[in-house]
Order: structure tokens, then sequence, then C-alpha cells
């Protein structure tokens, strides 16, 4: 098990500045995304982030370890939250769309569950967490 330190600050209004272990800053807020006055991501909206980019970078490695030609890998994300307090999510979906010459459907179908059903971290700690997720994928053939 190893240990990791983040660091979040308050900033004012509902702003926070957050440190990652790395040394990376990343800026969120709080703040309503209907009163338009919000200038980061929410807290909420960097899980689905973190999710789509961990199960991505799966998916690639694992489409490049079969020496296929890939172009592009894009995640659309989709996600339902609870109406009641603590408003979690309740079903994501992954759509994976993957662009390249020569890949299969079997391919794609094999990396994407491999990464959302077994590799991926944040979907693993989510779907523990009694969150459905869920992926699809289409393929997009390269000129």
């Amino acid at each position: 098990m190893s240990n990791q330190i983040a660091k979040v600050t308050w900033k004012g209004d509902r702003q926070f500045s957050g440190k990652t272990a790395t040394g990376y800053d990343v800026l969120m807020d709080g703040g309503s995304a209907v009163d338009g006055h919000r200038i980061a991501p929410g807290p909420m909206e960097l899980i689905l982030q973190g999710l789509a980019g961990c199960s991505s970078v799966d998916v690639v490695t694992i489409l490049q370890k079969k020496k296929l030609d890939l172009k592009a890998c894009e995640v659309e994300i989709q996600a339902t939250r609870s109406q009641q307090i603590p408003a979690v999510f309740a079903q994501i979906n992954l759509h994976f769309i993957i662009s390249g010459q020569g890949i299969s459907g079997k391919a794609v179908n094999q990396a994407v569950s491999l990464s959302v059903d077994k590799y991926c971290s944040v979907a693993k700690m989510l779907s523990d967490g009694g969150v459905v997720v869920s992926h699809s994928f289409e393929i997009k053939p390269t000129c």
C-alpha cells in the first residue's frame, strides 16, 4: 500500500486549489453550474474525467500492445446522479470512440471490458461503492 499526500486550499467563494501528490495544480469550483459563476470544473466532474482518463490509458495501452493502427481514442461520459443528498453517481456509461484502420470490434470490446471491469482503479472504486459503471464503443475507420 502506498501513501499519497495531496492538498486542497480554499481560495474564496466556492473555489478551491488542489495540489496533487505529484505536484500538479488543479482548480475546482463548487459553485452551481446554473448560476454561471463557476470558473473551474466541480469535484464530481473531475471524478468523471478521472474515470474516463484511467480507463482510456488502459484501452490505448491494450490496443497498442496488439499492434493495431490506433489513431484516436475519445470517451463520451454519461452519468446519472441520485436526487437525494449526497447526490452520488448512480450510473455511469463510458462510450469509447476508437479511430484507426483495421481495428476489429472484438479487439476493442476486449480492451474496453478489461479496462472497465478489471484494470481501471477508478472504475473498481466506483463500482465497489454501488455505482453501475457500463461501457459501449464504436469504431470510426480512418483513411
